[in-house]
C-alpha cells in the first residue's frame, strides 16, 4: 500500500509537556511552542495537551493555560485538550475557561473531555475533595457543558461568560469501552487513547460505530486514534531513540516515575522479561522506524481500523530528534 492512500487523513499532535532529565517544566513549555510552530508549518491539524497530575515527567497539569500559550504563539493550527478530565472540574469553570480561549482564538479551540482522574487515587482525592465520586456524573456534566455553551442558556440563572453561544467542538476521549457508548449516544467525535490502552481499542471503536446516533454536531462517526510515534532517518536510529519511551512506560508499569531518560544502546539490563512484556503490550500501537517502515505500518493500521484521524505522541529525549520525528511522520501523509 502506498503513502498516497493516506493523503486524505488528518494528522495531529498530542503533547504531555514531557520533562526530560536535565531539564525543567519551563524548558518543556518552550520546546512545546517550538514543536507547535513546527507542526503548524508541516500541516498538522491540531495540537492537544493532556491533563495529568502528580507526575514528575509530565508538566501539562494546567492544561487550559498551556492551550492559551500555544494558541497565542501560532496562527492556524487548532489547539485543544486531549483531554480535560471533567470530573476534576465544574462544568461552569470549564465553559468559562474554554469560552475565554475561543474568544481569544476563534475557530481554533477544541475541547476533548475524559472521565479518568489523570492521576493516582490519592491525588484525585486531593483535587476533588468531597466530590470524589463525580466520575459517575460524567454524562450529565457533558450535557451541562453543552447547555452552558448554547445560546438558549441566556435566560438561565447561571451563565458562562464568555462561553455562551460559542461553537466549541466537544470530543469524548476514551481508554475503555464506556466512553465509546457515551460518544455514540451523544453523536460526538471520539478520540481513543490507543497509545496506552491498546487492549480496548478495536472493541471500543466498533461499539462507537455500531451505536452512533447523528446529532447537530456530527452526522456520522468520527474516530481519532492516538498512537506512539518514533520516526528517524533509519530503523536503527528510531529503535535507539525509542528506548526512552520504553523506559518511560516501564516507570508506569513499575510505579517508579522518573524524568524522561536518554536513550540507551540496549534495554536488556534495564527491564525484566515481565516488565518487557507489560511495556510492549502497552506500546502495541507504536510506530517506530524509518520513513518506509512508518509508512507501511501506518497505512495498514488506518486501513485495518478505518479511522478518520491519527494523533501522534512522541516521547523522544532530544528536542531536535523529536522535531525530526514529527517532520518524517508528516511526510508519510503528504506523499
Amino acid at each position: 500500500m502506498s503513502g498516497s492512500d493516506l493523503s486524505h487523513i488528518p494528522f495531529s499532535v498530542l503533547d504531555l509537556a514531557t520533562v526530560a532529565q536535565g531539564y525543567t517544566p519551563a524548558d518543556s513549555f518552550k520546546h512545546s511552542l517550538d514543536l507547535a510552530r513546527h507542526a503548524e508549518s508541516l500541516g498538522y491539524t491540531r495540537y492537544w495537551f493532556a491533563e495529568h497530575h502528580n507526575m514528575i515527567s509530565v508538566a501539562s497539569s494546567a492544561t487550559a493555560v498551556l492551550i492559551g500559550y500555544i494558541a497565542g504563539g501560532t496562527d492556524r493550527i487548532r489547539v485543544g485538550s486531549g483531554g480535560i478530565m471533567l470530573p476534576n472540574h465544574s462544568p461552569l469553570i470549564v465553559a468559562e475557561q474554554f469560552g475565554t480561549l475561543a474568544s481569544l482564538y476563534p475557530d481554533r479551540i477544541d475541547l476533548g473531555l475524559g472521565r479518568a482522574p489523570g492521576t493516582d487515587q490519592v491525588t484525585a482525592k486531593a483535587i476533588r475533595g468531597e466530590n470524589f465520586e463525580t466520575v459517575h456524573s460524567f454524562p450529565n456534566d457533558i450535557k451541562k457543558l453543552q447547555l452552558l455553551f448554547s445560546s438558549e442558556n441566556s435566560s438561565n440563572e447561571v451563565r458562562a461568560i464568555p462561553g455562551e453561544g460559542l461553537d466549541i467542538p466537544i470530543w469524548i476521549l476514551g481508554s475503555s469501552t464506556d466512553s465509546a457508548r457515551l460518544a455514540a449516544a451523544l453523536g460526538l467525535p471520539y478520540a481513543f487513547a490507543s497509545h496506552f490502552a491498546p487492549a480496548y481499542f478495536k472493541n471500543a471503536i466498533n461499539i462507537y460505530r455500531d451505536n452512533f446516533k447523528p446529532s447537530e454536531h456530527l452526522q456520522k462517526p468520527y474516530i481519532l486514534a492516538c498512537v506512539n510515534v518514533v520516526a528517524a532517518d533509519t530503523d536503527q536510529e528510531a529503535n535507539y531513540l525509542a528506548t526512552s519511551v520504553q523506559q518511560f512506560f516501564m516507570g508506569v508499569v513499575t510505579g517508579k516515575r522518573n524524568l524522561l531518560p536518554p536513550p540507551v544502546d540496549s534495554m536488556d539490563d534495564i527491564w525484566t522479561i515481565y516488565e518487557e512484556a507489560a511495556v510492549k503490550q502497552m506500546l502495541t500501537y507504536s510506530f517506530i522506524g524509518g520513513p518506509e517502515t512508518i509508512e507501511n505500518e501506518m497505512s495498514s493500521f488506518i486501513a485495518d481500523n478505518q479511522i478518520n484521524e491519527v494523533m501522534a505522541t512522541s516521547h523522544i529525549f532530544e528536542h531536535q530528534a523529536k522535531l525530526r520525528s514529527y517532520e518524517l511522520f508528516a511526510e508519510v501523509f503528504k506523499k
